[in-house]
Parts: C-alpha cells; structure tokens; sequence
C-alpha cells in the first residue's frame, strides 16, 4: 500500500524545490528597472517610452509630447 504525499510526484516537486531554495537565487535573473509606457500623437498605441531616469514621465505628461503615462516594473534586458 502507498504512503499518499510522501511518495510519487508530489514529493519530487517538493524535493526540487528544496534544492532550487538551497542554491539560491538564479545568477541570470534580470534586473528589474522602471519603464515609461504611454501614447503620443504620433502613435495613440500605448507603447514604450523609455527607462525612468532616461526619461522623465512628468516632463513628457507637461510638455504634451505624450499622455495616458504609466511607469511599471519590466525586467531591464527584456524588450518591454
């Protein structure tokens, strides 16, 4: 008769989770930046404006160069 959790699938995905956790966090992982999104009159899509510190979400918004800005956590390496 089986011994149900502790056997079978279940305590394989736990028994790698436990080596996952032991070796730490993942050397590859992205650094997460804050991206400028919003729309501008030549594009009303939103799309990607820019990094924050590259580009300034409140001088874009005053300026009139876009609207409907948004900032939001996107991985630095990935293309947003």
């Amino acid at each position: 008769m089986g011994k149900g959790y502790a056997e079978g699938p279940a305590a394989e995905e736990a028994e790698r989770r436990l080596e996952e956790l032991a070796a730490g966090p993942p050397g590859d992982a992205l650094e997460e930046r804050s991206a400028v999104y919003g729309s501008t009159e030549d594009d009303p899509e939103r799309h990607f404006l820019g990094w924050v510190g590259e580009v300034d979400p409140d001088e874009l918004f005053d300026s009139g160069a876009a609207y409907g800005i948004t900032v939001v956590r996107r991985a630095a390496a990935a293309k947003p």
